[in-house]
């Protein structure tokens, strides 16, 4: 019994060693724990003071703010994805100077006419059923159009002869592959196939003049309403920078047409320097065909309807003499003047100084009377009426 009470003491001091040494591990976790939350509580104090001098930073206005790149982009107006649409920011004020195509309301009317044509004769062209519709017109610079144009492509520099200058017009890809595949029976594909790397060959720049002529011929008919004017196909390129036509700065009309043939197509663009356009520019600005600023036409037939029931004197001159000053001046009443002429001597009819007719003098009743004996032309007419008329009529009327 004595040596199971020895071995049982033995065992209960072990055991209370090990609670010490537990203890004391314990209490040496607890100074590390202590040591991690003044860490904690020191980080949180750091980023409660960042937070204040952001915050007084900002009152102060954000001068330590840095931009992104979208910002700095949407601040200078500088978008890649965009072509020839609307600018804002610097960009705005820098090309303020362009000229905005929204001054030419007359050309939407005219390109209007251009998508009914077009629609109409490559129906007839292609054998097919073609649908044609105007994507945007919008103002950009010419050099910034040629470094937007998207290989490969054939221009087409054509010539406007009555306007002394060119235009310019590009066919992408797609039209290209497309206009061949339809002219010479190819399979229809939504996914037409490209050979990239290779210049076009001589059919498919024959097949696309072909077009090109159909289309100018439709462009020279949609202007046609408003001045008589003919478009010829100057050459054809394949490199931008051979198609120059006007200095890159220049402002310009740029015109997107979409061309479908079912499960085909492309896109064709027409692009007209402001120069080319500065001729029929008076004719563009009108809000409607036929319009005429500062003219009235009822005004105008009122002014003629009356012209004709306008009073006039009319001279009946029996003769001329040429007498001095001295003369003239001694006339004195009861005096008697002596004519060159007899009662059957012609009648000069004046009137406003322009001689009208000749006659002879004759009685009526009391009255003394002339006979008309040479009739009046028209252009004696048009003479005697701008001196007898006031000065404002622009237009007179035409005896019938």
């Amino acid at each position: 019994m004595a040596d199971d009470d020895d071995v049982d003491q033995d065992a209960l001091a072990a055991e209370w060693g090990m609670e010490e040494d537990e203890a004391e591990a314990d209490g040496d976790g607890s100074e590390d724990n202590s040591n991690f939350d003044d860490d904690v509580a020191a980080q949180w104090a750091a980023m409660i003071d960042e937070g204040e001098e952001e915050e007084i930073a900002i009152e102060r206005g954000g001068a330590d703010r840095i931009l992104n790149q979208e910002e700095i982009d949407g601040l200078l107006g500088f978008q890649l994805d965009e072509r020839g649409g609307d600018t804002s920011g610097i960009r705005a004020i820098v090309e303020s100077g362009l000229i905005s195509y929204e001054r030419l309301p007359m050309l939407e009317i005219v390109f209007d006419r251009l998508v009914r044509l077009m629609t109409t004769s490559l129906r007839n062209f292609t054998s097919d059923n073609v649908e044609v519709s105007l994507d945007s017109i919008s103002s950009i610079r010419f050099g910034d159009y040629l470094n937007s144009i998207p290989l490969p492509a054939i221009l087409s520099v054509f010539k406007v002869e009555e306007w002394d200058n060119y235009g310019l017009f590009t066919v992408n890809s797609s039209l290209i592959y497309s206009i061949v595949d339809v002219l010479l029976g190819g399979r229809r594909s939504a996914n037409t196939m490209r050979v990239e790397g290779r210049p076009y060959t001589t059919i498919e720049t024959a097949l696309v003049e072909q077009l090109l002529e159909v289309v100018l011929d439709d462009v020279r008919a949609a202007f046609e309403p408003l001045a008589p004017v003919k478009f010829t196909l100057d050459r054809l390129e394949t490199n931008p920078r051979f198609a120059v036509i006007s200095r890159p700065e220049n402002a310009s009309i740029l015109v997107k047409l979409r061309i479908d043939m079912e499960d085909r197509g492309g896109r064709i663009e027409l692009i007209l320097p402001y120069a080319t356009l500065e001729p029929i520019r008076e004719l563009l600005v009108q809000m409607f065909v036929g319009e005429k600023f500062g003219q009235d036409t009822i005004w105008e037939s009122h002014l003629a309807t009356e012209l004709w029931s306008t009073q006039i004197a009319i001279d009946a001159v029996l003769d001329e003499q040429k007498i001095s000053l001295h003369e003239l001046m001694n006339l004195k009443v009861g005096q008697t003047f002596m004519l060159n002429t007899t009662p059957d001597a012609t009648i000069d009819l004046r009137c406003g100084g322009v001689s009208l007719a000749d006659g002879k003098m004759g009685r009526v009743g009391d009255k003394i009377s002339v006979r008309v004996e040479k009739g009046m032309t028209e252009s004696v007419l048009r003479l005697a009426a701008a001196h007898a008329l006031t000065a404002g009529a622009t237009e007179l009327p035409v005896p019938k």
